[in-house]
């Protein structure tokens, strides 16, 4: 990408490249400047890019592909999953292993979870303490399943139910479990009154239903958690069940042994569900129609400090519903003073209708049946993954696409631009701002784009004005960690404008040739300099 660029001033508009079909696709400069992190499907690659789609780094694993979620921690490194083979687990998102590695790329922890009974998959979440909480698939018996009240007619060889466990890292290779739940130890049934667990269904909306196989009797993947996210403000957690179409919050303030029962933690509950929404057929207080989820994945809470803050975010996938569309719903689950989950006696959970709701028009547009995501952004934007067609986008608080990026890494390698994109499936991709701790003192440098014969100039450059004509102007060194250099032979300088890239003044310069910019965040910055014949001219910085 180039580095000398001539801008006379900046605007906000909007640009798109229609001819695109991988890479930067549409960028709008209102769109939240930050980083992307992802991990493709195909590969075992994970990449940072840009807003306009370069890249400023990566890390490779080198053996395992990605099972299925990564995060860049506050000390710069990666966290990731990776899957191994396992013949005992072989569903979508299996995984087995976690591992960490520095900035550098160096392998620095790993950790195993891969057994004939249980197997880590698909996500987890590191806690404000360090500790990292990861979902793990619980293997039983179907002799065990028929002890607990499971149906005798389902032809289940064994269920794979699911458990939580927190782990505490220690050295490279080990970690201590610290805290751990089971659903197996939160089961209802009406099916056989001999068994344990009985009881009416309706009546138990905090247990979980072991005879609720909704169209798939003959599946062992009986629940599928797809995702789980923690509220440190309640210390509870939530979690997504692909197949009951559902998300539960749980008690993260019990110990080990009050989650394996009905009573303890904040909640006086123990292990047992406190909110539940999406399909009360679930627990039969519900019908087709009060359905609102369909194999949703990535249920989160807003983060305080945001627009709709405390309320619950979650990508519904769609999948069998009328119509075929995916959609970005938000609920505002009703909570008492003493943070209880309010439930009429009878009635399904609230509320009865989403608190709001995107979808794109026509809605077929935007479809992805399976994996995908959604971040809130603190500006009140939201940043799409729509996983299956590896497409990552940003929509602003009036649902105006702001920013659009197409996955350009296959299983194959990197997709030549113009080509059709296959392959190239994303589980979700991280949002991290310039100003975050991860990036302290590391050299992000943008390093061009994923693709092969990228289009010049992208979306980006057309919308910043990006010429190419070199400049008089030199700066050095760019990037730059403290102090930069401004020499110009040709023209007096008399002002210098340090702008952010949005576009939003910093800082302004009466004639130096010298300013220190060590109190900047790593990221992408803009010189705006005027010289006395009233020329200006902006040049790209990186800090």
């Amino acid at each position: 990408m180039k580095q000398l660029l001539s801008l006379l001033a900046i605007s906000f508009c909007t640009f798109s490249l229609g001819q695109n079909t991988v890479g930067l696709i549409e960028y709008q400069q209102s769109n939240l400047d930050g980083y992307i992190m992802f991990s493709p499907m195909g590969s075992t690659e994970t990449y940072l890019i840009d807003k306009c789609g370069e890249k400023v780094h990566s890390w490779n694993s080198s053996a395992y592909r990605p099972a299925l979620s990564a995060a860049i921690l506050e000390d710069g490194s990666l966290l990731r999953t990776g899957k191994l083979s396992n013949s005992n687990f072989n569903e979508g998102g299996s995984g087995g292993i976690l591992e960490r590695f520095d900035w550098n790329g160096d392998l620095t922890w790993s950790y195993t979870i891969s057994t004939a009974n249980n197997c880590m998959h698909h996500d987890f979440k590191v806690l404000p303490n360090g500790n990292i909480l990861v979902i793990v698939w619980d293997r039983y018996t179907y002799d065990e399943a028929i002890s607990n009240g499971m149906n005798l007619s389902y032809p289940n060889s064994n269920i794979w139910s699911e458990k939580l466990i927190e782990l505490q890292p220690i050295g490279s290779d080990s970690a201590e479990i610290v805290w751990e739940w089971k659903l197996w130890n939160h089961l209802v049934q009406e099916y056989d009154n001999s068994k344990p667990n009985y009881g009416e269904v309706s009546e138990h909306p905090e247990l979980i239903n072991i005879n609720y196989f909704p169209g798939q009797a003959s599946s062992q993947d009986w629940i599928h958690l797809n995702s789980v996210d923690y509220n440190p403000l309640l210390n509870q957690l939530i979690v997504s069940s692909h197949t009951f179409h559902e998300v539960w919050v749980i008690d993260h303030s019990t110990t080990t042994s009050e989650a394996a029962g009905h009573v303890g933690g904040s909640s006086g509950k123990g292990g047992d569900i406190l909110y539940r929404w999406g399909n009360p057929q679930a627990y039969q207080r519900g019908n087709p129609s009060t359905k609102k989820f369909y194999s949703q994945h990535h249920a989160t809470w807003i983060p305080q400090g945001y627009p709709n803050a405390g309320k619950i975010l979650v990508f519904n996938n769609g999948l069998n519903r009328p119509g075929t569309f995916s959609s970005i719903d938000i609920i505002s689950p009703p909570i008492d003073t003493e943070n209880n989950y309010i439930i009429e006696v009878g009635s399904a959970y609230l509320p009865s209708e989403l608190f709001w709701t995107y979808s794109d028009n026509p809605q077929s547009d935007f479809y992805s049946s399976n994996i995908s995501g959604v971040h809130a952004l603190e500006n009140g934007s939201f940043l799409i993954t729509s996983g299956t067609s590896g497409r990552l986008f940003e929509i602003d608080s009036t649902k105006q696409i702001v920013w659009e990026y197409i996955n350009p890494i296959a299983s194959s390698g990197p997709i030549a631009q113009g080509a059709n994109p296959v392959n190239n499936l994303v589980f979700r991709c991280e949002f991290y701002p310039i100003s975050y701790p991860g990036f302290n003192g590391q050299l992000l440098q943008p390093l061009g784009e994923l693709e092969q014969n990228p289009t010049e100039p992208n979306a980006c450059s057309v919308v910043l004005g990006i010429s190419e004509i070199d400049i008089a102007t030199k700066v050095y060194p760019n990037p730059v960690l403290e102090k930069l250099r401004i020499e110009n032979n040709a023209n007096i300088v008399k002002a210098i404008l340090l702008n952010d890239a949005r576009g939003k003044t910093i800082k302004k310069y009466s004639s130096v040739n010298e300013i220190d910019v060590s109190f900047l965040f790593s990221g992408i910055y803009y010189l705006q300099v005027y010289f006395e014949n009233n020329s200006v001219e902006v040049i790209k910085l990186v800090k």
